[in-house]
């Protein structure tokens, strides 16, 4: 095994391919629409799968499309070390959103090699399908089923607003890979992300090192009242499901209030039928998004939210109906994994502090099968799901010179079982 201390992340380059792939379904004003199994997410794909082969690393791709990109080390008894994240964004994303961490991962890859560094494990490096969730809901899917959150067969059967499902989308494109996804033995897996949140930013603070993320629960809530005529219907006597739905928009807001300030509710997105200015709504369909560090908070914020939101619907005469589509429980990373990202830190003189992770990442699916631990970098306002999204490229370099320390570590450390 060759050592050498002073290997380093050639920060240039890897601000360049920042800059570079951000031209994959570029939008005007600065950001991206790379939405999971688009033509866009299929030319970034093929193009990191470029940049492994200069790098003389064998490609796997699974059946979910997950790309592992893998530089081989010096025994090959030892599961590999694995790096990750995701290159599909949201409808108007940014250029950092799980792309620095797939960027990060193949700067960690280059300056190996450009070193002669050879570990002792292999080290890979993960673009996971569909972590945004943006096209195909839930989000993290192909991280969760790669770690049995998910039956391949429900990921696939997921479908898109146009009725285009995930299984065909894969064909499409051609990246419906061989190998069973999960069918892949790790020793460790690290994750480099921007915070997507202001805290970092507001401490001045260089490096996150994630202790955790928060549980978070998605609902479709379907509310039906009576369509009826704007002008002659008196408003007693209306059953106006859009005017319920704004009631439960307050609850929603009022329902995290009374948790604390960790505690967060989100309606994202509102359908109202039939969609008629002089129509009163008789359906509306919205989501509903809790989350918590947690777990019986997020329970008790739930019961709060369907008995008050049963109540509101009652003397409105509206029907409703709240289903739980997705759940992802409060997550803790592998104390061992979180000390190697924070003596990285410490070592490279970063300033740094502990934090939770307030968005998911396919690291909170990955925790349930292997040691894991996330790396965080400051945004710029604390904006992210937004063209606007911005990390300053020293902070970009030093968040994967961490990434690089730690995977050091973790080949010191990680032993066959």
């Amino acid at each position: 095994m060759h050592k050498n201390a002073n290997i380093t992340i050639d920060g240039p380059r890897l601000n360049e391919d920042i800059a570079f792939t951000s031209r994959f379904g570029a939008t005007p004003r600065g950001g991206i629409r790379r939405l999971a199994l688009s033509a866009e997410d299929r030319l970034v794909r093929d193009w990191l799968a470029g940049q492994g082969a200069a790098l003389d690393c064998s490609l796997t791709v699974d059946t979910m499309g997950s790309q592992f990109l893998r530089l081989e080390g010096s025994d090959p008894t030892l599961p590999p070390l694995m790096m990750g994240s995701h290159l599909d964004t949201q409808p108007t994303g940014g250029r950092y959103d799980g792309i620095y961490g797939v960027l990060g991962g193949l700067a960690v890859l280059r300056a190996f090699r450009a070193a002669g560094y050879v570990p002792r494990h292999s080290i890979e490096l993960a673009n996971w399908t569909n972590e945004e969730g943006a096209r195909f809901a839930p989000a993290m899917t192909a991280s969760g089923v790669f770690s049995g959150a998910f039956t391949l067969e429900q990921a696939y059967g997921l479908a898109d607003r146009d009725g285009v499902r995930l299984g065909d989308a894969l064909l499409a494109i051609g990246y419906k890979g061989d190998e069973p996804c999960g069918a892949h033995p790790l020793a460790a897996y690290f994750e480099l992300h921007i915070e997507q949140g202001p805290v970092l930013e507001n401490e001045g603070k260089t490096i996150g090192v994630v202790t955790g993320v928060q549980g978070m629960r998605w609902f479709d809530v379907t509310l039906t009242g009576q369509e009826a005529h704007a002008g002659t219907t008196p408003m007693e006597l209306r059953r106006d499901a859009l005017l319920a739905a704004a009631r439960l928009m307050v609850l929603a807001a009022d329902v995290a209030a009374a948790h604390g300030p960790d505690a967060k509710a989100t309606i994202g997105i509102i359908d109202a039928s039939p969609g008629s200015r002089n129509v009163v709504p008789g359906e509306v369909r919205m989501t509903l998004d809790l989350r918590h560090p947690d777990d019986a908070v997020i329970e008790a914020m739930e019961a709060d939210f369907r008995t008050q939101a049963a109540w509101i619907a009652r003397r409105a005469g509206i029907d409703l109906s709240i289903e739980e589509s997705w759940r992802s429980p409060a997550v803790p990373f592998d104390p061992g994994c979180v000390s190697m990202v924070r003596d990285a830190a410490a070592k490279a003189g970063l300033s740094h502090r502990d934090i939770i992770s307030g968005a998911g990442h396919d690291a909170a699916y990955m925790a349930r099968i292997c040691p894991t631990a996330m790396i965080f970098i400051p945004c710029r306002d604390g904006l992210s799901h937004n063209e606007a999204e911005y990390a300053a490229p020293d902070d970009i370099v030093a968040g994967a010179n961490v990434l690089m320390r730690a995977i050091m570590a973790a080949d010191e450390h990680f032993d066959p079982a």
